[in-house]
């Protein structure tokens, strides 16, 4: 079943805070938008391990993607599994629900609407979860065969 925000009822299940109110607030302002050890640098590890290159981060392209290869037109976003909503990882905090199912909900509507931009200008697009990242092989055999059939066909 599915709320009017497009969130199932997985996202519902919510856990308790262990930690102060200002503490978690500390903690989320060290989260960053660029850099992120468990999914940015953790793919760029698996990369370079994997021997896969041609690779760049920061680029100027919408919706800023984690990874390009440009060559293969290939724009790769690493979602974390809070803030994308991940359906079996996503656990939404007991407080402030008014606040965190809509912005849970303009993040996933936002991530539509940059891939829909991306493809209409001729790139493909591949979203990982964070926690996919887990299995080095199945990621880098995902890439892998993207990249092939980007340069196949292009």
């Amino acid at each position: 079943m599915r709320s009017s925000l497009g969130l199932t009822e997985r996202h519902l299940f919510s856990v308790s805070d262990t930690i102060r109110k200002k503490q978690r607030s500390l903690q989320m302002a060290t989260v960053r938008s660029k850099g992120n050890k468990a999914t940015e640098l953790k793919l760029a590890s698996i990369l370079r391990s994997a021997g896969i290159k041609g690779w760049r981060r920061h680029q100027p392209l919408p919706g800023r993607p984690d990874f390009i290869f440009r060559e293969a037109r290939l724009a790769i976003f690493v979602d974390g599994c809070f803030w994308h909503g991940c359906r079996w990882h996503c656990r939404m905090p007991k407080t402030r629900l008014g606040f965190w199912y809509p912005k849970i909900a303009r993040n996933r509507k936002r991530d539509r609407s940059v891939g829909i931009m991306l493809r209409r200008r001729g790139w493909r697009v591949i979203r990982l979860w964070e926690h996919s990242l887990s299995n080095p092989l199945r990621t880098v055999s995902l890439l892998q065969t993207a990249l092939d059939s980007s340069l196949r066909n292009g």
